[in-house]
């Protein structure tokens, strides 16, 4: 099965629904990423808004490191709890992961995040997270 792309509806693009997942969602941060998340039962599957900033590099950096985190996302999309708005931000270290590893290191990276924030479907692993 090919990863669907992540555009129209799969995709956080105003500034409210960062917002509003900033401010109400949790987050899990790594060395290279933070993720945050926040239930959205109106979605169908889940939706990725990014955040790379100056400090990662330039244009051409930037660009590049969203590739590869939308890449990454695709990849990690089937398994996924479908009703949650993520958005990840890239902290100035992902710009070098992306140089050195390339798609296998940040991909690595977002699934340890993801692993961590419990966003694989049919898991909880998110400590003091109930299941009702």
């Amino acid at each position: 099965m090919k990863p669907r792309a992540v555009t129209g509806r799969g995709r956080l693009s105003r500034s409210a629904e960062f917002e509003r997942v900033y401010r109400q969602g949790r987050s899990v941060a790594s060395r290279y990423l933070v993720l945050y998340t926040f239930p959205n039962a109106a979605t169908e599957r889940p939706r990725l808004g990014l955040s790379v900033s100056r400090k990662v590099g330039g244009a051409v950096q930037r660009n590049k490191v969203k590739r590869l985190l939308r890449e990454a996302f695709m990849k990690a999309e089937p398994g996924l709890k479908p009703d949650q708005d993520v958005v990840v931000v890239a902290r100035p270290a992902a710009g070098e992961l992306a140089e050195r590893d390339g798609l296998a290191g940040v991909d690595a990276a977002l699934q340890e995040l993801i692993g961590k924030a419990g966003l694989r479907e049919g898991r909880s692993d998110v400590v003091g997270v109930a299941e009702a």
